[in-house]
């Protein structure tokens, strides 16, 4: 990194190997997610936090179980259901006997005290408590009865939604949901893929990952993907790229204006840009790269971007908006 005296770079260099075996002991584990894998690993690099969606039994617990593992991460598990309150995320003042025998109000935290959270099925619990968990992530801190409680560090919420059961769920509104990093797909694998994953998880053998590095490196690692510099001209594509997808301002092409509903906010672009560093960084590069911005696009813009009821009639996806802009932007910038 630009300034960084011998003893960092070393320490930078010595965090990245750990963190490439960390990925490889991942992917070895969750067969057939690699691209997955990366985008979790990029979103953590990057501090921010990942919704993932996908079918049931395709993996996800299993992911985030075996990257805190890797990562070393005390880590939490809520189900969301129906009747769910908000305190049973952030925590409550309870009464607890003290030293003197008399009983005395005291705060329990909740299990969004953890440096890594999966919230489960977010979308089967009331907006009340969904907003309780996402200001919590997004301020780093827990307000009860007046008193600032912070999150332990780091602090990395893993949300899932299953697409297929939306009887009974509340969906995020577009305000929460920007909150989120990524938005991370998770395909089903191919058959040669779920033939390895029924070989090696029905017998009696475990497979097991090690522990390759502490909150510690995140933290370092954080830090060091801040520090990669962006180019004006990255900057340039990025900022392009971001008001095209607004269908009221002038550069928003026919596709957009016919079938977005509303485009991505000023913190998509903040959101795409330390995503791009972070990418760069695994990637071992000193700067960011137009092909960093690719990478992570689609993770980065698929749920800021909302579709109107013509795209859904039509079979136009939100990938499919951001691959055609993300080409005429560069194509025009080249």
């Amino acid at each position: 990194m630009p300034g960084a005296g011998d003893a960092d770079a070393q320490a930078l260099h010595a965090t990245l190997e750990r963190l490439h075996r960390g990925r490889d002991a991942i992917a070895q584990v969750v067969m057939g997610q690699e691209n997955a894998v990366d985008e979790v690993l990029i979103a953590l690099i990057a501090g921010g936090h990942v919704l993932i969606e996908s079918a049931p039994g395709l993996g996800k617990t299993l992911l985030v179980r075996t990257l805190g593992r890797v990562f070393g991460l005390a880590s939490n598990r809520v189900q969301f259901t129906p009747d769910l309150m908000p305190a049973d995320i952030t925590g409550t003042f309870s009464l607890t006997p003290s030293e003197h025998g008399t009983m005395e109000p005291r705060f329990q935290p909740g299990p969004i005290f953890a440096q890594m959270v999966l919230a489960d099925e977010i979308n089967r619990a009331t907006p009340k408590t969904q907003a309780a968990l996402l200001e919590a992530m997004q301020e780093g801190t827990v307000t009860v009865m007046g008193a600032e409680h912070p999150l332990p560090v780091p602090c990395f919420v893993l949300a899932t939604q299953n697409p297929i059961e939306m009887e009974g769920t509340y969906l995020l509104p577009e305000a929460q949901i920007d909150r989120f990093l990524f938005k991370i797909d998770v395909p089903f694998p191919p058959r040669e893929v779920l033939a390895r994953i029924v070989e090696t998880t029905t017998g009696n053998d475990v497979a097991d990952v090690p522990q390759v590095l502490t909150p510690e490196d995140v933290l370092d690692v954080q830090r060091w993907a801040r520090d990669v510099p962006v180019s004006t001209e990255i900057v340039d594509v990025v900022t392009r790229l971001v008001r095209a997808t607004q269908p009221d301002l002038e550069e928003a092409p026919d596709l957009v204006r016919t079938y977005v509903r509303h485009g991505v906010s000023p913190r998509g672009a903040q959101s795409l840009v330390l995503a791009a560093k972070a990418r760069a960084l695994l990637a071992g590069r000193h700067a960011v790269a137009v092909d960093d911005v690719r990478g992570v696009s689609r993770p980065a813009l698929r749920h800021r971007i909302h579709m109107n009821f013509e795209a859904r009639a039509d079979g136009v996806t939100t990938d499919a908006v951001v691959r055609a802009l993300l080409d005429s932007v560069v194509a025009s910038h080249a």
